[in-house]
């Protein structure tokens, strides 16, 4: 579409069990539904140029998940910071704005409470995009992950420590700029804008419950597994082959469960869409298309 008839993106909130939701929305009110979830050290705006690519045809939500972008950030004493309580949130959220059945696009963070939505009602979801959203043991990249498995086992004090690095502006630039041949086609404002967010007052610690949780995410795969298999949902998984978080195994392993998952490999990093977003758009707008 040209970019001057792009629909407009909405930014509302809700309340959702006494705090505020944040959430973008775009596209006709009676079209089918699709669902973002974002990652960390994200929000909403990681699907900001997405929302209008989709929304000629689809109605569009992304919700700022609690602790994120313009959700209310309660501190660690006030919410349970776990990826069931974030999933209870989008829940909520999605039946308030009379939401039934929805595909549902998922990239890091968004994987486990997308999974979630999934199990608790296999029939309300019609389609997944994973992009760079895990569900499998092969996804995950040693290097980047054994600091927390050991932290989230025995809280040692090194382990804490180099998982409080990765608020680092530094880092959080990493995650964007990784992988890519030109890391200067990602705008700046992406890990300013997250680092800011996530160094708040009683941030790092609700980033540091979330990463204590993250382990049951994984024992949650085989339940996973078998529901793929008992339910099956087409699937798109379209990775960042180069991301040195969830590599591109996790893409294929898709297929173990769902044999007809389709799987793209984009020689891209953990934010496809800042580096990526058209050759993106157009995959998921090509496989929402052939399921209507």
């Amino acid at each position: 579409m040209p970019t001057a008839h792009l629909p407009r993106t909405h930014h509302r909130t809700a309340t959702v069990d006494g705090r505020t939701v944040a959430y973008r929305e775009a596209g006709p009110a009676d079209g089918p539904v699709v669902v973002l979830l974002h990652g960390f050290p994200a929000s909403s705006a990681m699907y900001r140029h997405l929302l209008p690519r989709l929304a000629d045809r689809y109605r569009v939500i992304a919700p700022d998940h609690i602790g994120f972008g313009h959700s209310d950030a309660p501190a660690v004493e006030e919410f349970e910071y776990t990826f069931d309580r974030l999933a209870d949130v989008v829940e909520s959220l999605l039946a308030q704005l009379g939401v039934q059945r929805f595909a549902v696009y998922v990239q890091d963070y968004g994987a486990p409470v997308g999974w979630r939505l999934f199990l608790r009602d296999p029939a309300r979801i019609t389609a997944v995009v994973s992009q760079n959203g895990n569900a499998y043991e092969e996804g995950f990249v040693d290097t980047f992950w054994a600091p927390l498995w050991r932290w989230a086992a025995d809280g040692n004090a090194q382990d804490e420590a180099l998982l409080r690095s990765t608020f680092s502006a530094d880092l959080i630039r990493w995650q964007y700029t990784h992988g890519l041949d030109e890391p200067d086609v990602v705008d700046p404002d992406t890990w300013t804008r997250d680092a800011a967010a996530v160094n708040r007052p009683g941030q790092p610690e609700v980033q540091l419950a979330l990463y204590r949780d993250y382990p049951s995410n994984r024992r949650l795969y085989p339940v996973l597994h078998e529901a793929f298999r008992a339910h099956p949902v087409p699937l798109l998984a379209v990775w960042g082959e180069r991301d040195e978080i969830f590599g591109p195994d996790g893409a294929r392993a898709f297929t173990a469960d769902l044999p007809e998952a389709r799987v793209e490999l984009l020689d891209g990093g953990h934010f496809l869409l800042e580096s990526h977003l058209d050759e993106v758009a157009d995959r998921v707008r090509g496989f929402l298309g052939e399921l209507s």
